[in-house]
């Protein structure tokens, strides 16, 4: 702590040293080119403190030499305190997928284009306990970043401009349009760290990535096309403790004697209650426990006398004696562990990062036809296999058949996402008219293999891996817009245009042994024919354990179209007053209409002082995943595993819940902030304030439980649901500065983001649930933190760049606020678990350095750390640490959970 906090006292003394030392002009150099923004405007590129809204600029082609992080999400973790991701663990399909959250709203309230064209959304709905609970974000790391020239991140509501999921703001990826050259990097790094290895230290999660980029030109009127490559092979991190829990029961001990003799006690059953030859497991018990030598005098009494396997009862169902079942149920763990020359580490689960191989093309290309107009197309395939692990099946648990898993295993769940783009259209000018006509074809898809695992109802017939099903989203876009200045006043730019907007969503079923439950015959359970159990008489469970297979009746295939018409006008009616109005109607197939409109305007009071304030209406439309998904998966609540079905909206158990249907979340929002330019010290100052309010929030409820949901063949039962009501208010902060003096070239960036949302007024339940009291289930206090404190709400960075000849050196210290752990419990140790009393993970400071050292002009090499003092968040309390395998929240979005990583790079360019 003592040296973090040097670091990061001696970067803002350096910040605040470097702005005294650039006021000396005859020193410093204090020319500086403007960055100037195109989103958020339909008028073309200004500069961003002359933007009516805020909108950063990163540029992802120049830092990504010198950043520690490799992919989308992970960069604009580190440079955008405004946007939240984090790598999720132990959360099925979203261990691939980070979800990203922009001013501390939802993963789906955030538009992401690609060169100014929508892009489509992830085929994965997150029905997980992660930050984003219930939502259907765009899949940033399916673009290779080393495709990107720069990305522009506006801060404001959009809806108007852009239309739906543009609530908290809009992220725009512009493509690289390189010619003439190729540059590559290659990247080895990994985490090292005491707590690798499952807290044994030493080294994990290396990671390996090649990122190659060629472009050229294609005639000579500007043309060109520009190819990215990039692979990577990443390795999982391993940060659990000590599996804590029992593992092996006597039985167990018994079981494993007999398979040393080539004996398997579980083929001489099929259902305990009802084998015709219990003598015989009887026999075989009494003759293998004399094997184990750890059973005391007493135990081995009991055993050997005990003549039937199930209690032995009177009348009045008063146990008289004794059965092996009551006698075998005690805990052997640790001298069984000894005797199979175990380690209790050997249990554990997979804690941290998934294994990964990434396969990436990205293309962007432009064709001039003549001097006023150009065709272009961009897109680009991806391919991620990755492998995350589940909960271990433990011998000592019926889910586990001891019969081909003596030992138990960890299932592991196999994901293979391809994700497809393109886009293609025709831009030029007719008559002083900017003309663009373009369409955007976009598909993602997650496909499940569950591997190492098993159908437990199938016992000796099982599998070891199954083909689970998959989803798919599908998206084509077809705009035409149009936009003319005017030279009225200082200027008037005219925009309007049209959409046409498909989106389709598949669910296809895995195999029947995936998801189905069978009968002591082999056959599919039909409700009334007997089912196979383990020996204390549990019956054993169907479906590929840790993630069962979508079966038919969850499979759908859905479409819905939207049609939409927007107008922009821009006045500039002199040149210190802005004025930007725009609005929107749009039409959807599955749920009406909706119109939003946009005001805002920049003031400039003077030559570098601004004003800006925007008011928007938007909304987003219920996703057409949020309207249709449904399957079982096993989730962990509250401390214990349940299987829970998520039904759509329009199933029959949601009409006997009163579930209503989805419809589009509305909202208003209000920013108001200003711009200041020192440019004789080369310092630029930002400050946004902002409110934004949400009616009818789609989230996700907790699970309902009861006879109507268990009838089901479930544990829990949840749905979608236009919930609640929420308001979000912040504060964003960005001051820059540059600096040149001699051979230096010194560049400073503070930026901070400050933003709480609150539930406000009453959850939207139906009369229904409130008759049944179901409305803390409707929506719950664990659904609320996810929602309110599972982001931090204070996130701040500070980084410098300071370049010398072929070197730079690069310093970021980030600063996450503190957030809430989402289980209920007893925080404060007085014994008594309050309703609303929940873990604190405090804030932290993290810091990243690396050093870039240029050879030659066409090579380079980069070294560096992230997390350079190995920072981890808060641990866990034991009660929700599901027996010291999560030592950290997995349910809270900071900064991970790998530690230090250390990385090389290098960099090429011919």
């Amino acid at each position: 702590m003592k040296n973090k906090t040097t670091i990061f006292s001696a970067s803002v003394l350096f910040f605040l040293g470097t702005y005294t030392y650039a006021q000396q002009k005859d020193t410093v150099k204090t020319a500086e080119v403007e960055e100037v923004v195109i989103l958020g405007s339909r008028s073309g590129a200004r500069s961003k403190v002359d933007s009516p809204v805020p909108v950063d600029v990163f540029n992802i082609k120049e830092s990504s030499v010198i950043l520690p992080q490799t992919n989308i999400s992970q960069i604009l973790n580190a440079v955008a305190p405004s946007f939240t991701s984090t790598i999720q663990t132990n959360a099925d399909g979203t261990d691939h997928l980070d979800p990203a959250q922009l001013r501390g709203l939802g993963p789906d309230q955030v538009l992401v284009l690609v060169n100014g064209k929508r892009r489509h959304t992830s085929a994965l709905v997150n029905v997980n306990g992660s930050p984003g609970r219930g939502s259907v974000g765009t899949d940033l790391n399916s673009i290779p970043s080393f495709a990107l020239n720069r990305i522009e991140v506006l801060r404001d509501g959009a809806s108007a401009q852009y239309g739906s999921d543009a609530i908290a703001g809009v992220i725009n990826l512009e493509l690289k349009r390189d010619t003439g050259k190729l540059t590559g990097q290659v990247s080895y790094g990994g985490n090292l760290t005491p707590t690798a290895n499952d807290h044994t230290g030493d080294f994990d999660g290396q990671n390996i990535q090649v990122d190659l980029n060629y472009g050229n030109k294609i005639g000579k009127k500007g043309g060109f096309y520009n190819i990215t490559w990039t692979s990577q092979f990443r390795n999982p991190t391993y940060r659990a403790g000590t599996e804590s829990g029992t593992i092996y029961n006597a039985y167990n001990a018994i079981e494993q004697r007999a398979l040393n003799n080539g004996v398997n006690l579980s083929s001489l059953f099929t259902n305990i209650g009802s084998t015709p030859n219990s003598q015989q497991i009887v026999n075989s018990i009494h003759q293998y426990a004399q094997g184990v030598s750890y059973f005391n005098a007493t135990q081995q009494s009991a055993i050997q006398n005990a003549n039937t396997i199930q209690d032995v009862k009177d009348a009045s169902g008063n146990v008289i004696q004794q059965g092996l079942q009551s006698l075998l149920n005690f805990d052997v763990t640790n001298n069984e562990l000894a005797y199979r020359g175990q380690d209790r580490k050997d249990f554990n689960m997979q804690v941290g990062q998934s294994k990964l191989t990434n396969n990436q093309l990205f293309a962007n290309i432009e064709i001039p036809i003549n001097d006023n107009w150009k065709v272009y197309t961009f897109g680009g395939y991806s391919y991620r296999h990755g492998t995350s692990g589940g909960f271990y099946r433990r011998p000592n648990q019926s889910r586990t058949f001891t019969g081909l898993y003596p030992n138990g295993y960890l299932p592991q769940i196999g994901t293979n996402i391809q994700d497809l783009s393109l886009a293609a259209g025709i831009k030029g000018n007719w008559e002083g008219w900017n003309i663009d006509f373009s369409n955007t074809f976009g598909q993602n898809s997650f496909d499940y293999t569950i591997q190492n695992t098993g159908n437990t109802s199938l016992r000796f017939a099982s599998p070891n891996e199954f083909s689970a099903g998959g989803l798919r989203f599908s998206q084509n876009t077809i705009n035409l817009d149009f936009s003319k200045k005017y030279d009225v006043w200082s200027g008037i730019n005219i925009a309007f245009g049209a959409e046409h907007r498909y989106e389709n969503f598949k669910i296809t079923a895995g195999e029947e042994a995936s998801y189905a439950t069978y009968d002591v015959n082999g056959n599919v359970w039909n409700n009334t024919t007997q089912r196979p159990t383990d020996f204390f008489g549990n019956v054993l469970a169907g479906g590929s354990q840790v993630f069962g297979g979508f079966r038919p009746e969850n499979a759908v295939d859905k479409n819905r179209q939207s049609v939409a018409g927007y107008a922009d006008v821009e006045f500039n009616f002199t040149d210190w007053l802005l004025v930007d109005a725009a609005a929107r109607y749009e039409n959807y197939s599955d749920f009406g209409s909706t119109f939003n409109y946009k005001l805002a305007s920049r003031v400039k009071l003077d030559k570098n002082f601004n004003l800006r304030f925007a008011g928007s209406t938007g909304f987003r439309a219920p996703s057409i995943h949020q309207i249709y998904y449904n399957v079982t998966s096993t989730l962990y609540t509250n401390g214990q595993l349940m299987e829970v079905g998520t039904f759509s909206n329009d199933s029959e158990i949601a009409e006997r819940f009163g579930i209503p249907k989805l419809k589009q979340e509305t909202s208003k929002s209000g920013s108001v902030g200003f711009t200041y330019k020192v440019p004789a010290a080369n310092l630029t100052f930002t400050a946004d304030g902002y409110f934004t309010r949400i009616d009818n929030r789609i989230v996700l409820t907790d699970q309902f439980t009861g006879p109507l949901v268990n009838a089901l063949g479930v544990n829990g039962a949840q749905f979608f649901a236009n919930s609640i009501d929420t308001e979000t208010k912040g504060l964003d902060v960005v001051i820059t500065h540059k600096a040149k003096f001699s051979d230096f070239k010194l560049d400073n960036n503070f930026a901070m983001n400050l933003n709480e949302t609150r539930k406000v007024g009453s959850t939207h339940t139906s009369p229904k649930l409130e008759s049944l009291g179901l409305e803390n289930t409707f929506f719950s206090e664990k659904s609320r933190v996810y929602l309110e404190e599972s982001v931090p709400r204070v996130k701040a960075s500070l980084s410098h760049n300071l370049s010398w000849k072929n070197a730079t050196f690069y310093l970021r210290n980030t600063y996450f606020g503190k957030v809430t752990g989402a289980d209920i419990v007893d925080a404060n140790g007085d014994g008594i678990v309050g309703p609303n009393e929940h873990q604190q993970i405090t804030a932290k400071i993290i810091t990243d350095v690396s050093v870039v050292y240029q050879f030659t002009k066409n090579v380079g090499l980069t070294v560096g750390v992230n997390n350079l003092f190995d920072i981890y968040p808060t641990k866990n309390l034991p009660v929700s640490s599901n027996n010291d395998q999560f030592i950290y929240s997995r349910s809270t979005s900071q900064f991970g959970q790998n530690g230090r990583y250390l990385f090389s790079r290098l960099n090429f360019n011919f």
